[in-house]
């Protein structure tokens, strides 16, 4: 950070904009490690253990919403404090489920924390970070979440078999320390937006979410990114929700052990999005999505036919390079395609509606296992690429000539 010549508040800011999406993740995690026990002990069916990603993933929308719009028109850090005391609380409060009708309405309410603090924590870094460079500080964004999931992995490993899995949901709370941190070493008034302007406390114009659609070639680009997000969020939420406990009942194995096929997945992950972040900035979106979206669908698909612990580490940590690679570079690519005005409500928007829609890969997915078997889970996993693919190639604005030259992203409204 040394090297983006920072001031002290401003480096502060950057940091807690990025370790925001490890705790938001580590939340998030918690209920692939708890979704068997849970549907074990409250007596629920496989589909409606699905409907709990599903509606936490329906509370991001509504929060990334209300969050994107609240971020544009007022002050981003302000709110950015807002989502994460919101997903803390109501993940803490699980703890006292008694029904899954509770458990939904926490999930819920964690849902649209954790679905505004995305696009504001990517704005807030947008604006104290130059364009060329949020490739590469993007990924330490999504490398942060991914370290939140390990930190999930290894507590569920070691203290859900003493404490439960509710007991598990209360280390949710934690985050609310980074935002006592926040509050006591952060000048909300002193943070860099764009180019090094002071943040200011309102803008001069009411945001809207119509402007995403402002023109035929904006409202175009606009789904067609809704597309990608979509199949991202289905992809990621399907393996890492269901695939622990697919895994604990093919290989009869422990939260435990399946908590190590986790921790390698998470790691190639990381991996993916360091290597994902580099050459983003280097070689532009078209070309780096394309290759990896046609190496996830080869690797989700040959994924099947791992038939041990060691095939599953290995091939976990490969699809995990991959698949979530990719992650990394939405919130840069979405920050350079849209005016400055509206990243917040741009980046939210567009990855919300992906979540939302994504989601449901869980409820699928529960149906599909009902009916049918891993390999048909495989087989549609792997085909969702390849649209996110074809959705890739319609988006103009991602040439490298013209992506290049967005800079800040003013010119692609007029694309």
């Amino acid at each position: 950070m040394s090297k983006l010549s920072l001031d002290k508040n401003n480096q502060r800011a950057l940091v807690a904009a990025i370790v925001a999406s490890g705790t938001d993740d580590l939340n998030v995690m918690f209920l692939a490690f708890s979704m068997s026990s849970i549907i074990s002990e409250l007596g629920i069916s496989g589909t409606q253990g699905g409907w709990i990603a599903t509606i936490t993933n329906l509370g991001m929308l509504v929060g990334g919403l209300i969050f994107g719009l609240l971020a544009d028109r007022y002050h981003k850090f302000k709110v950015f404090k807002w989502t994460i005391l919101i997903f803390s609380l109501a993940t803490g409060l699980i703890f006292f489920t008694k029904d899954v009708n509770y458990l939904y309405i926490m999930r819920f309410i964690a849902g649209m924390g954790v679905g505004g603090e995305y696009g504001v924590a990517i704005a807030i870094m947008a604006g104290i970070v130059p364009p060329e460079k949020m490739g590469r500080i993007s990924s330490l964004n999504g490398i942060a979440g991914q370290i939140g999931s390990i930190t999930s992995a290894l507590l569920a490993g070691w203290l859900a078999p003493a404490l439960g899995w509710r007991g598990l949901f209360l280390f949710g709370l934690a985050p609310i320390v980074l935002v006592l941190w926040m509050v006591l070493a952060i000048d909300d008034q002193n943070i860099r937006d764009d180019g090094g302007a002071k943040v200011e406390e309102e803008t001069t114009q009411p945001v809207k979410i119509s402007q995403l659609f402002k023109t035929p070639a904006l409202t175009s680009q606009t789904i067609a990114l809704m597309v990608m997000t979509t199949v991202q969020i289905a992809g990621y939420f399907g393996m890492m929700n269901w695939l622990p406990t697919i895994i604990q009942t093919s290989l009869n194995i422990s939260v435990k052990d399946s908590s190590l096929w986790m921790v390698a997945t998470i790691l190639g992950m990381c991996l993916g999005m360091l290597t994902f972040g580099q050459i983003l900035d280097k070689w532009g979106p078209r070309v780096v999505y394309s290759g990896f979206l046609l190496a996830s669908s080869v690797c989700v698909y040959l994924f099947q036919f791992a038939n041990s612990m060691a095939t599953m580490v290995i091939g976990g940590a490969v699809v995990g390079f991959f698949v979530n690679g990719m992650f990394a570079g939405y919130g840069a690519m979405i920050t350079r395609l849209y005016p400055h005005q509206i990243r917040s409500t741009a980046n939210n928007v567009i990855l919300n509606v992906g979540r939302a829609i994504g989601g449901f890969s869980s409820v699928i997915i529960g149906k599909i296992l009902d009916i049918s078997g891993v390999s048909t889970v495989m087989i549609f996993l792997a085909s969702l690429y390849l649209i996110s693919l074809a959705a890739l190639w319609t988006i103009g604005n991602l040439k490298s000539d013209i992506y290049q030259g967005l800079g800040q992203g003013l010119e692609a409204e007029k694309a």
